[in-house]
């Protein structure tokens, strides 16, 4: 299989089953839709094994990298490719839509055009992750916007539509800032030919680049990683542009609330990786106390809000928050010499970057998890009100212990996912700052203390007497399954840490040298242009 072709098809074969859909089936035909849509997730899937399965670990950079003419007036191309940074988000995220299809088995109205956005979507994420050209990058980050606005405000709750246009302008505007930033590397690339490639322009901010000629300056890093920056926040999501997330969550329906905490959120990670850092190192270095110190305040806030929800989905949502936090965190803790410009200890900036990668994987996970555990229960009583919970271990004793090895995963509990992550992010942290590695500490305390409180009012003491009482029930087998899913590969991240570290550090370690490069090659153009004064 080549990796045109494979490649291609991960991201095109929801698109042409959403087409499908649309044109072939019945819309009557209820069973059909959810099978055959589920059908091409499962399809997705594995064409994502497959690409595992030609992934080399000993090749640090792109590999089975496409490239075709798309646009030639304006020098963009159809250009794909994987890394150790991708490949882990791209089985992530079919992963996610094949366990999100299962859970669509509840949504009750309007099937067909339900799962026709739903197969969008997929596209859409699945194009971000394995893009190469800003412009394509940018398309699929757009591509994926409208899906989501119609899945929350035509299947949402009570408010979706208010959820819904929230969702859709802070997207939209953090598409702005990104299209801004797009044009000015474009037209400033090249002294003769601009250029949309990212790869090339992350050596053109580095000065190793051989076909593109101007090198950034590190005035435009700064405006621009700056602008990166935001635009990338606000999907992330980070304090203070997070107010979109916790309405969004609890209005969107369960299935899109997984991929919303499970796959969405790692864009705004991952196009601070992909993008942000590569194109502006000395922006990066220039900001890094202050992205620091946005991913403590968001770990704190975020587990502060947490604590004082009510509604069990909000307080979830608000663990996002959070959680996301120790991304910014991981990615940030880079120290800079000053008078040398190098990096101090640049193992434990390496550190940093593989805790927050390994961050989002098992976010994914547990915050999938947990959505899907807050629907089991509010498909049958109708209400997410903590305080009118209780005793649910007696009534679901399936549905508790699963919820409870979940909940743990998202905790941070030694031995499940949640725990590795943050442990490399805080101890990358010490190097950086001992007082924020302190506070970023603290956070984890929070985390189990909201998580355990919510799990003592919904799943012990008394039998729960409050609506819909009579309409409780034990998991079905649908249910079951996604949960079991969902749990497994939370043990398994945390057991054997080790099988994704392998697939990410060739990358990862790339990412930091060239880092380091760009940084002191902003240094070195900085000298020159103090001396020709």
């Amino acid at each position: 299989m080549t990796p045109e072709f494979l490649l291609t098809a991960i991201i095109f074969l929801p698109a042409l089953g959403a087409l499908v859909l649309s044109v072939l089936l019945d819309s009557r035909a209820v069973e059909a839709i959810r099978i055959f849509s589920l059908g091409v997730t499962v399809a997705t899937f594995v064409l994502t094994l497959a690409l595992w399965n030609q992934f080399d670990y000993g090749i640090s950079g792109i590999q089975m990298e496409v490239v075709k003419e798309w646009i030639p007036a304006w020098n963009i191309y159809y250009r794909l490719g994987v890394d150790g940074i991708s490949l882990p988000l791209v089985l992530l995220t079919s992963l996610i839509s094949v366990l999100a299809a299962v859970a669509s088995w509840s949504i009750n109205k309007h099937h067909k055009g339900y799962f026709v956005l739903f197969l969008l979507l997929e596209t859409g994420m699945l194009g971000v992750f394995l893009a190469l050209d800003f412009f394509l990058f940018f398309v699929f980050w757009e591509v994926m916007l409208l899906p989501m606005y119609f899945l929350i405000g035509i299947w949402g709750g009570p408010r979706k539509e208010y959820a819904a246009i929230k969702f859709f302008l802070y997207t939209l505007a953090g598409g702005v800032l990104m299209l801004i930033s797009m044009l000015m590397f474009y037209f400033n690339s090249g002294a003769t030919e601009h250029s949309f490639n990212l790869i090339e322009l992350a050596r053109a901010a580095s000065g190793t680049s051989e076909y593109l000629t101007k090198t950034i300056s590190p005035g435009m890093q700064i405006t621009a990683f700056v602008l990166l920056f935001i635009g990338f926040a606000i999907k992330l999501p980070a304090f203070p542009v997070h107010t979109w997330l916790p309405d969004a969550h609890v209005e969107a329906p369960t299935p899109i609330s997984m991929i919303l905490a499970g796959v969405l959120l790692k864009l705004g990670g991952y196009g601070i990786i992909r993008v942000a850092f590569p194109l502006c190192p000395y922006g990066a270095s220039y900001a890094a106390y202050v992205v620091v110190a946005i991913g403590v305040i968001s770990i704190i806030y975020g587990a502060f809000a947490a604590l004082a929800q009510t509604d069990f989905k909000r307080l979830v949502a608000y663990s996002s928050v959070s959680h996301m936090g120790y991304v910014l965190i991981g990615l940030g803790v880079w120290k800079i010499a000053e008078g040398t410009g190098k990096t101090i200890n640049p193992d434990m900036w390496l550190m940093g970057v593989n805790g927050a990668m390994f961050q989002m994987i098992a976010h994914g996970i547990s915050s999938a998890g947990m959505f899907f555990m807050v629907g089991v229960i509010y498909d049958r009583v109708h209400h997410r009100d903590l305080n009118r919970f209780g005793g649910l271990t007696g009534l679901m004793p399936l549905y508790s212990g699963l919820a409870a090895g979940i909940f743990f995963a998202g905790l941070g509990l030694p031995g499940l996912c949640g725990f590795i992550g943050e442990v490399f992010v805080v101890l990358s942290t010490w190097n950086y700052s001992p007082l924020l590695a302190i506070i970023a500490a603290s956070g984890v305390i929070l985390t189990a203390g909201y998580i355990l409180w919510a799990m003592q009012r919904v799943y012990l003491g008394p039998e729960y007497r409050g609506p819909h009482a009579e309409d409780i029930k034990p998991m079905n087998s649908r249910e079951a399954t996604v949960a079991v899913v969902l749990l497994v590969f939370a043990v398994l991240l945390g057991i054997f840490p080790g099988y994704l570290f392998d697939m990410m550090h060739g990358s990862t370690t790339a990412l930091v040298e060239s880092m380091q490069a760009g940084h002191e090659r902003a240094l070195s153009l900085m000298s020159e242009l103090q001396a020709s004064r």
